[in-house]
């Protein structure tokens, strides 16, 4: 860039070397190149571009460098910003994987808890079911031979009374009612 500030004054030169040709012409207009006018423009320039070059540049290409060194800062920020999200993403994405992993073990432990109470509890249903069937049974047959012996010992009353009005007297001997109580002990034989 300051090869190309220095290129400037040789190029109004070059362009004011044709005009010396012409000065020696009076006309004046718009498009007529006066020797002293560029002279001076060009020395204004020069030392225009000498107190840019000393005082202004500086400062400029200081800010210019800063905006950049910042640029460059916010990029390399925006980058680190950006892997370290793509770090946490993954991660992310790797805890809801376990999450999920779990969940769906714990839910097909919990299936397989529920399904060995479930088999457990109708066991012990099944386990009471025949526990009650047989205390039934037990209770039934205990009734069935309170009732039988009782019948049994109505039975021998009532034959000892029927015998006793048959015979006239009553019949209260103990031989007697063994007597009775065989007879019909037989007939349970037989029957």
């Amino acid at each position: 860039m300051m090869k190309s500030l220095w290129m400037m004054p040789l190029i109004l030169a070059g362009t004011a070397i044709p005009g010396l040709a012409q000065e020696g012409h009076a006309a004046s207009g718009p498009l007529t190149v006066e020797f002293g006018l560029m002279f001076w423009t060009v020395v204004v320039f020069v030392a225009l571009l000498l107190v840019l070059k000393r005082f202004a540049y500086p400062a400029l290409l200081g800010a210019v460098e800063a905006r950049e060194r910042a640029l460059q800062e916010q990029l390399d920020a925006a980058e680190r910003n950006r892997a370290e999200s793509e770090a946490l993403l993954a991660e992310h994405k790797k805890l809801l994987a376990e999450a999920r992993t779990q969940a769906h073990a714990l839910l097909v432990e919990a299936r397989g808890t529920a399904e060995k109470e479930r088999a457990l509890a109708m066991e012990k249903t099944l386990q009471e079911q025949q526990q009650l069937l047989e205390r039934a049974r037990r209770d039934i047959v205990a009734e069935r031979d309170r009732a039988i012996a009782e019948l049994r010992r109505e039975a021998v009353e009532l034959s000892l009374a029927a015998a006793s009005k048959l015979i006239g007297e009553r019949l209260t001997s103990e031989t007697d009612r063994k007597l009775v109580q065989e007879y019909l002990s037989r007939l349970d034989v037989r029957n």
